[in-house]
Formats: C-alpha cells, structure tokens, sequence
C-alpha cells in the first residue's frame, strides 16, 4: 500500500486542486495550512470543506514554519513524498511586509527540507518556486529557460524563492534524496487568489467599478490554467530525478498574453465592459513572464489544454456561482 502523500498548503488554490487530483487517483494525502488571513479564511474553508468528505484526506492545522510540528508529522504519517506548497504568496504584499516571506518561505522550506532528511527512505520532494526568480528580463526567442541565470530578483518574494531553490540544491547534495522545484508562471482559475489581478478585475467590473491597469497595459504574463499546472506537478512528482538530484523546471504556459489582451479577454466572459485607469509599473513587479516548458514536456509529457479565453469562462462561471453574482 502507498504511503500517503504530504501536500503543505492544502487550503491554498493550488494545493487545494492538487489535492483533489490525488484522491481522485486513490492517493491518501495528509493536508497540512494554517489557513491564515492573507485574503479571506472563508476561501480556504471553502476549498477544505470540498475536501471533507473523504475519508483519505486528514488536516493538520499548522505553520509551516513549525520545524519539530513538522517532522513528527512526516514521522508519525510515514510520509516520503511531499508536495511542498505552502508559502506567503504576493509580489507586492512583499514590500509591506517583508518578516512574512522570513517566517513562511524560508524557515517553512527549511522546516520542509529537515523533516524530509530525517525521514526513513524518503522518495522525493516537490516544491513551488515561481517564474519571479528570473527578474525583470525581455521576452524574447523561445521563453524563460531553467539554466538561465536568476540572480537580479526585483522583489523580497522573488529573493526568497531563489533562496529555496539554493537551500534544495545544498540538502539535495548532502542528503541525497531527490527534488524538484517548480517555478509556476501566472496560475488562474476558479477557487483562485483574491489578490491575483484577473480576480481583482472580476469583482470590480461587476460591481461597476473602475480597474487599475498597471504598467499602463504593457505588460504581458504566461497565463497557465490550474488544471494544465495540476498535471505537471502530478507528473513531475511521479518522476522523481535520481538520488541526490535536485532539479528545476518550468511549469507555465508558454503563450504569454498582453494584459490588455486578458482584460479584453475576461470582459467577453463577463458580458461587460471595464472602466480602465492607467497606472504605472508598481514596485517589485516585471515586464513579462514566459516560460520555455520543453524540460518539464521531455520528462512527463506536459502541455497546457486550456487556452485563456476557455480557462477565464470556467473562472468567471465558479465566480458567479460563488459570490452568487
């Protein structure tokens, strides 16, 4: 019998869908958040209580940061895979309050990293990085490649995230258990993040509100739709690297979109048009993300499905339906 599957930061948007992934595989999977209040709790209950009803998912309410919480956790369960998504998230939430980043995204990875070297014959550890690490860079060629340098973060969310990978490549060298860190680039969909800007746009145009474009409208990001992002964190995480390995990979689209292409985009599903104020580029933030996947497509076979006009439909559907709009 499989050992059950650990998923940190099982109420958050992306835990929550890899998690329904698993069980719906047949996985056991411990689920592991804080369920703070960065954007609304009521969200993350939401998500959990889609989860409740199955007798192969357990909850353990606590900070990631918690090293010996942690550990006995991973001890007590037999865990030896782990998808590690629990993270303080947020570009510019990192310019106000930077201490967050310390506690979540660097004692909670090292937290993350001790019990996995601890554990008896541990498999293999997924974790999130984000498409942030590459900084505020040109888009050009074929996209965002994984041996390009990362070494000019433009935000505190980005440092911490290029510390994470450094603190894997070293426990990956000394330990030799196998990882995988996932740079994500833009992630969308229903049971989104509040603070994600199609999200934002959503609530302000059906309230007939007015919507901050930032960047005057030139940016451009590589939208990927949750289910395409579920599938390669599945599949990376069923093709473990070799012991002592530790690899990076792009998980993203690889069709970056203009952002007033999304916002056009977003008002065809909505029926409606947004009033746009024009606003400059916001500290921390970049120009462009795109992402070369043909790494993470030669390993397990990924390929986004679902295009932005079909993705932001399903969003806008779960929206109404939710906030009953």
């Amino acid at each position: 019998m499989a050992t059950p599957i650990l998923v940190t930061g099982a109420a958050g948007f992306i835990g929550h869908a890899t998690t329904h992934r698993l069980l719906a595989r047949g996985e056991t999977v411990i689920g592991l958040d804080n369920v703070n209040d960065y954007y609304d709790p009521a969200l993350k209950e939401a998500r959990l209580a889609t989860l409740a009803g199955n007798d192969r998912f357990h909850l353990y309410r606590m900070d990631i940061s918690d090293a010996a919480g942690v550990a006995k956790l991973v001890r007590d369960n037999g865990i030896t895979r782990i998808v590690h998504l629990a993270a303080q998230a947020g570009v510019r939430y990192s310019i106000e309050n930077p201490f967050a980043y310390q506690q979540s995204n660097l004692a909670g990875h090292l937290a993350v990293l001790e019990a996995c070297r601890h554990a008896a014959g541990f498999g293999h550890l997924v974790y999130a990085s984000s498409s942030s690490v590459y900084g505020d860079k040109p888009m050009g060629g074929k996209g965002f490649s994984e041996d390009e340098p990362a070494t000019d973060p433009v935000s505190l969310y980005a440092a911490t995230k290029r510390s994470c990978e450094l603190m894997s490549q070293s426990y990956a060298k000394l330990y030799g258990f196998p990882q995988t860190g996932l740079r994500f680039f833009t992630v969308y969909g229903p049971w989104g993040r509040p603070d994600m800007a199609y999200f934002g746009f959503t609530r302000k145009i059906l309230a007939g509100e007015p919507i901050e474009v930032f960047g005057e409208g030139k940016m451009a990001r590589d939208f990927t739709y949750i289910d395409d992002i579920v599938d390669g964190i599945v599949g990376a995480l069923d093709h473990p690297p070799m012991a002592s390995v530790h690899r990076i990979l792009n998980i993203g689209d690889s069709q970056p979109v203009g952002l007033m292409d999304m916002i056009e985009t977003l008002e065809k599903a909505l029926g409606r048009t947004a009033e746009k104020v024009m606003r400059p580029m916001q500290p921390g933030d970049v120009t462009a993300t795109y992402a070369d996947i043909s790494r993470l497509n030669a390993i397990t076979g990924y390929k986004p499905r679902v295009m932005l006009a079909e993705g932001l439909g399903r969003f806008v559907e779960w929206y109404r339906g939710y906030y009953k709009t």
